[in-house]
């Protein structure tokens, strides 16, 4: 997909309203011509969601008001400790398929969305999944950052991504804050990361991250991921693939040739993986 004139993203992002608009319009023309669930159905054993959450900066001075993508950083107190992820995690098919029925209702999440009609009529299968995995990524983005249930603006389902290390499939699905300009993360999360979409769409912030495991880590040597650096932190990985996914639909928008970016270095202890 070519990219957008760097006018009129800017204008964007100058107007979240019209952003809105534009993100639900890209997000489902890719998905009328491409199913997020490819093969037809779901290992539910091995599936989860998330959300990809957007939203304004919260500061007060020179981010604020500024479009966002919002992260949890992981808590030494779980596996991966230190990543940037989505809230999210597995899919509980009988907790999940009550508060899936709730998200039915007048007024809440789907009867809001302007494309769920369309997939209820012509994809009913695949409908009754994303209610499903959509209900999943609420749930736990109550419990890890006490997002509210009520205030989100669905924008689109992304494709799913598959995680090499744990045998899972994660299933994203985007989403717009309007008004929660605080959250209350819980045990699982050090804090709350905004990265403003202005950076992410800035190809200096993308690198060559050069990650050394533990040699007595079950992924033993040296590997080298593409990665976006942002203040402190380091976003690579599934949420990366996540995130670079979504500015390729939206903005048109890749990151830089993974050979022609500067190198960054790190490692990972046995840790990461087990949390002993």
């Amino acid at each position: 997909m070519s990219q957008l004139n760097s006018e009129y993203i800017h204008n964007l992002l100058q107007q979240p309203p019209q952003l809105i608009k534009h993100v639900t319009r890209r997000l489902n023309e890719r998905n009328r011509r491409q199913s997020i669930f490819p093969g037809g159905g779901i290992d539910w054993q091995g599936a989860s969601a998330v959300l990809l959450l957007l939203g304004r900066h919260p500061q007060k001075r020179r981010r604020s008001g500024e479009p966002c993508l919002i992260l949890n950083k992981r808590s030494v107190k779980v596996r991966q400790p230190g990543d940037l992820c989505c809230p999210g995690g597995r899919v509980n098919p009988r907790l999940d398929a009550a508060l899936a029925a709730l998200l039915k209702l007048p007024m809440l999440h789907l009867s809001r969305w302007p494309h769920w009609r369309h997939w209820r009529k012509t994809r009913p299968h695949d409908a009754k999944r994303l209610r499903l995995l959509l209900a999943t990524g609420v749930r736990e983005s109550i419990e890890e950052m006490r997002l509210n249930p009520f205030g989100l603006d669905i924008l689109g389902p992304l494709p799913a991504q598959s995680l090499v290390m744990f045998q899972r499939v994660i299933y994203p699905m985007a989403v717009w804050i309007p008004r929660q300009k605080r959250f209350y993360p819980n045990w699982e999360v050090e804090k709350i990361i905004y990265i403003p979409l202005r950076d992410l769409l800035n190809p200096a912030g993308y690198a060559r991250y050069q990650l050394r495991f533990d040699a007595q880590s079950r992924a033993e040597g040296v590997s080298t991921y593409p990665c976006f650096r942002y203040e402190k932190e380091v976003l690579w990985g599934a949420t990366y693939r996540i995130t670079t996914v979504f500015l390729d639909y939206v903005f048109g928008f890749v990151p830089p040739d993974l050979n022609s970016l500067p190198e960054i270095h790190g490692s990972l202890s046995r840790s990461y993986l087990s949390n002993n």
